[in-house]
């Protein structure tokens, strides 16, 4: 893509303004002369330098003189004319060896030359325009001809560098922007991005240029994207804009970065699309570690009763679907008061602590999951485990729990610190419900605890309301 040639920048910059060439009377539209506009004219003959020089003042230019080729090359190079008049017949450097020169000479080749002449024949003219000339005017000259042709020539020229000043503008503007910018053709090509979208996804200077959005996002979320662009192209009108949606985009490395995309169509030869990506991965790392802050007791660093109550709710759902067994393991540590008590509530906090990292490590799977229920009681969910399986590994929690042989001086069930554990096992059907589980794993619990604590129990979860009932009324 020629960037400077585009024409869908006018779409994208119209706050940039510039010094208009056409200024507006009652009488209609006329194009006043810049004053800084500087012509030179080149001619060997005295006459037509006072003359046409005369006149080039009077129409408000700045007007440098030049009566040979060489001279006119030197001045040329020097003060850098809009506009060069250049009589073709000359002694030692004629106009056409003068024109070869300009357009060859970097610093001169773009300045307009007009050529004038005596010699008006078909072949000369044809080899004044062949030689880059804009124009040719033919002696004698007709001064208000010349003014004219003048005018219109300085008019091209100043609307070509206020065109280039705008594109360079906007190159400024696009490739300092903060935002990374794309554009992107109604089949899903892409056609430009800007540096700072490169450099989101990493990717090279023009390596994304001619790619599909296809190879950058979903499947899915492509696909909704090319729907609506072939909707915009057959419907300019009907089709509304797009807006801004959190996407994640597909880095060079393949890693995925989080994006907001909003999407932009212009319609100017062809169906464009303007996306501009805001990279919103760090806002999202914040936003995501707040939400895992939000799942996790801050005490013990494992999940918290609310992330264990919803995670329960899931596995419950997904255990009815499909009739797997569902465990439920409640413990409580033996005699935390009495070590609080003992050794303070410093010291019973890094007990909690280590309590937790031991049952946490027997929650490998993404089904299994432990948690601080609150105070010195905790609970794990097995997912697709039956009571068999949960009790052992209930069994492997408890001696893991005793062998950290955390000292508990007023312990009357052992030295050293423990729990009691309860467990409950069921398949859940649409007439269960979570609380009988709980009920269940509780009872179970209270019964190690009877029993003389550091222990497991197992029991079965009442399966009808009203033995859930009961069961919640014994424990009263």
């Amino acid at each position: 893509m020629n960037f400077h040639n585009s024409n869908w920048q006018h779409g994208i910059i119209k706050a940039i303004s510039y010094s208009p060439l056409v200024s507006m009377n009652e009488g209609g539209t006329s194009f006043s002369p810049r004053r800084d506009a500087v012509i030179l004219i080149v001619d060997d003959a005295p006459d037509n330098l006072s003359v046409l020089r005369k006149l080039m003042v009077e129409q408000g230019y700045q007007t440098y003189v030049a009566n040979s080729g060489e001279r006119g090359l030197e001045i040329a190079r020097r003060v850098h004319p809009h506009l060069i008049l250049l009589d073709v017949i000359m002694p030692g450097m004629d106009g056409f060896e003068t024109c070869r020169h300009l357009k060859a000479h970097p610093a001169t080749e773009d300045i307009p030359v007009l050529f004038m002449s005596a010699r008006n024949e078909q072949e000369d003219v044809v080899a004044g325009f062949e030689l880059g000339a804009v124009d040719y005017i033919g002696k004698p000259l007709r001064m208000a001809e010349v003014c004219a042709r003048v005018r219109t020539q300085l008019q091209i020229r100043f609307a070509t560098e206020t065109q280039q000043e705008q594109s360079e503008r906007l190159r400024t503007i696009v490739n300092n922007m903060a935002e990374g910018l794309l554009i992107i053709e109604a089949d899903g090509r892409i056609q430009f991005t800007n540096p700072a979208c490169d450099q989101y996804l990493g990717y090279m200077s023009h390596e994304l240029a001619g790619k599909s959005i296809s190879d950058l996002l979903n499947p899915l979320v492509a696909n909704e994207y090319l729907e609506y662009f072939a909707r915009y192209a057959a419907n300019p009108e009907a089709a509304h804009s797009h807006g801004t949606r959190e996407v994640i985009i597909r880095h060079r490395t393949g890693k995925s970065v989080c994006m907001d995309l909003t999407l932009t169509p212009m319609f100017l030869r062809q169906p464009l699309f303007i996306g501009l990506l805001h990279d919103i991965t760090h806002h999202k790392l914040s936003e995501d570690a707040l939400q895992r802050a939000a799942m996790v007791d801050p005490l013990t660093k494992i999940a918290n009763r609310r992330h264990f109550d919803s995670f329960l709710e899931k596995e419950w759902q997904r255990a009815m679907r499909t009739g797997a067994p569902l465990s439920l393991v409640v413990l409580d540590v033996d005699h935390f008061k009495l070590y609080n008590d003992t050794l303070g509530h410093a010291q019973g906090d890094v007990c909690l602590q280590q309590v937790a990292q031991a049952i946490s490590a027997h929650a490998l799977r993404v089904t299994d999951l432990a948690a601080r229920y609150g105070g010195e009681e905790f609970v794990l969910l097995f997912a697709e485990t039956d009571a068999d399986a949960a009790f052992q590994m209930a069994e492997s929690i408890r001696t893991h729990v005793e062998s950290l042989h955390i000292p508990h001086p007023r312990s009357a069930t052992s030295p050293h610190i423990t729990v009691s554990i309860g467990v409950a096992t069921l398949c859940p059907t649409p007439t269960d419900n979570i609380e009988s589980l709980f009920v269940a794993a509780d009872r179970a619990m209270y019964a190690a605890k009877e029993d003389g604590r550091n222990q497991v129990r197992a029991t079965r979860p009442p399966t009808t309301a009203i033995e859930a009932a009961r069961a919640a009324l014994a424990k009263r």
